[in-house]
């Protein structure tokens, strides 16, 4: 999902119409370099060290479970759009990645459990925020961790979810909790923002 104002339309968007275009944003296709680097550098300071189970929620086209992949994670990606992960599949051709089309608060994982699950820009779009972070903490392994990537975008009418909410969420699933402010490095946006984007780290066990 995208980091813009248009995010305004978000919960009701037709993602699989918007498939096709997705990756034209900067911070959806990590196309420019110096963007892919950025987030990649992010990614391993959030992900664990040593190369483990990633379920990446939400992951749209896959450029960030191609990121974790690099990193030497084994990648499970779900996404409720099926063009979205049609695509993903193909980014990550011949890598040790997994696609399921699903609901990103319930995904289809069975009893399989993950050293991390990364979130982008998905958490503000759900009706209960606090019963998929529960749900999420669930699928962790006893020493995993909570990447989750949020902020409020838009001026006029702001939607998202602000860093102190989504910290009070996760206060009753205890762990250490680690917020990055993102909204002062443009490198990761392809240009310079002025709203509220930032990244929350949880880490259990």
């Amino acid at each position: 999902m995208s980091g813009n104002s248009d995010e305004a339309t978000a919960p009701g968007a037709d993602w699989d119409a918007l498939a096709a275009s997705f990756d034209d944003e900067p911070d959806h296709g990590l196309r420019d370099a110096d963007v892919r680097r950025a987030w990649a550098a992010r990614l391993a300071s959030w992900l664990p060290r040593q190369p483990g189970d990633v379920l990446d929620l939400g992951c749209g086209t896959g450029s960030l479970s191609l990121l974790a992949a690099e990193q030497g994670h084994r990648v499970t990606g779900v996404d409720l759009s099926p063009p979205m992960v049609e695509l993903a599949r193909a980014k990550l051709a011949g890598r040790d990645a997994v696609f399921l089309a699903g609901d990103a608060a319930a995904p289809p994982v069975g009893e399989q459990r993950f050293d991390a699950v990364l979130v982008r820009h998905v958490l503000w779009t759900l009706p209960d925020p606090g019963r998929a972070l529960r749900h999420w903490r669930q699928l962790l392994r006893p020493s995993g961790r909570l990447v989750l990537v949020e902020g409020v975008w838009g001026s006029v009418a702001p939607v998202g979810i602000p860093a102190d909410r989504l910290t009070a969420l996760l206060g009753p699933l205890a762990g250490q909790v680690r917020v990055e402010r993102l909204s002062d490095d443009p490198s990761l946006w392809g240009k310079e923002v002025t709203d509220e984007r930032y990244a929350v780290v949880a880490t259990y066990g």
